[in-house]
């Protein structure tokens, strides 16, 4: 099967990144709703340094596992 107009392109897979954003997020708050709502009542708790700790760390997580798609994918 040949490829579509501009599949492949970093837009394309922006969009693609952006869908399985939402399907993930949307499953956490489908299938632990109240999870979530303890989660958000914790946070407001939670030192700012903290929580731009857990953020870093949660970039540096994404990166590391899109770096490993795109080398070994």
């Amino acid at each position: 099967m040949g490829k579509m107009p501009g599949e492949g392109s970093p837009v394309h897979e922006l969009i693609i990144a952006a869908g399985l954003f939402f399907v993930l997020e949307g499953l956490i708050y489908a299938l632990f709703p109240n999870g979530v709502k303890r989660l958000a009542v914790e946070l407001l708790s939670m030192q700012e340094q903290h929580l731009r700790m857990a953020g870093v760390a949660g970039i540096a997580a994404g990166v590391f596992i899109v770096w490993l798609a795109k080398h070994f994918g």
